[in-house]
């Protein structure tokens, strides 16, 4: 298996968080699937919690499972001050052993686009499968993929985020340009952050890019069903014009 090049982006968890601080959109989203398919819940590639910690403070059973220490650490000192219980495991999630098996795992924030190859993408569904109780469900929350974006000129920067330091240093701009390599499937992104009046500061960030008739290919013949697939958070169907690809899946037995 190709390591996960997560180390780059995922470098401190405060940063993280105020990047995606107005990222709220599929909260709701994950607290409804919460109590339909009941706990406990396994989140994977939970980062910060910033989708694990609204859901434990409905007083849900949730495990939040992710590689990168920065991110586990920040999220347990989130959790402790929002005065909420939660499991965190530093893991990979192509190769998990937890004692218990969940109701509902999920893997949200287009986070499976860390998986690169086919190996990875095998044996974190494996992991899953062996987690996942006998009705329990599985979801899968990817972007539907925007050639507009994969195409564009890579020598213009577009705009990302901008917050103020966590460390009093100032405003931190992130602009971006990419490049999408279409023999791997893989988008080429670096993030360019400028910290005040530090010098610049590039990341890279290279996510795999699924087609939607390739997503469900994969978790069909991983040992899926599709139950639905939704184009958005609020349960639209599907359609070639979606952000988002929202997979809802089991077992198939």
């Amino acid at each position: 298996m190709k390591p996960i090049d997560f180390d780059d982006l995922y470098w401190d968890g405060q940063h993280y968080d105020l990047q995606n601080r107005d990222y709220v959109n599929d909260i709701p989203f994950y607290l409804r699937k919460a109590r339909q398919y009941s706990e406990p819940i396994l989140e994977l590639a939970c980062g910060i919690g910033r989708i694990t910690i609204p859901i434990a403070e409905q007083g849900i059973d949730i495990t939040g499972l992710d590689i990168s220490e920065p991110m586990i650490s920040y999220a347990k000192k989130k959790a402790k001050e929002k005065g909420v219980t939660v499991e965190w495991v530093k893991a990979d999630c192509r190769n998990f052993k937890l004692d218990r098996k969940f109701n509902l795992i999920f893997f949200p924030f287009n986070s499976i686009a860390h998986l690169h190859d086919l190996e990875s993408i095998k044996s974190c569904f494996s992991c899953v499968k062996m987690h996942l109780k006998d009705e329990g469900r599985f979801i899968i929350d990817i972007f539907n993929p925007c050639l507009d974006i994969l195409i564009r000129d890579s020598s213009i920067r577009y705009p990302v985020a901008e917050y103020p330091d966590p460390n009093g240093k100032g405003t931190v701009v992130i602009t971006e340009n990419n490049l999408y390599d279409t023999s791997t499937q893989i988008n080429r992104i670096k993030w360019y952050y400028k910290i005040g009046s530090e010098p610049e500061v590039m990341k890279e960030l290279n996510m795999r890019i699924f087609y939607p008739q390739e997503i469900d290919v994969l978790l069909h013949y991983n040992g899926f069903k599709i139950e639905d697939k939704f184009g958005d958070y609020d349960e639209t169907p599907f359609t070639s014009t979606s952000p988002k690809q929202v997979i809802v899946c089991y077992v198939n037995k």
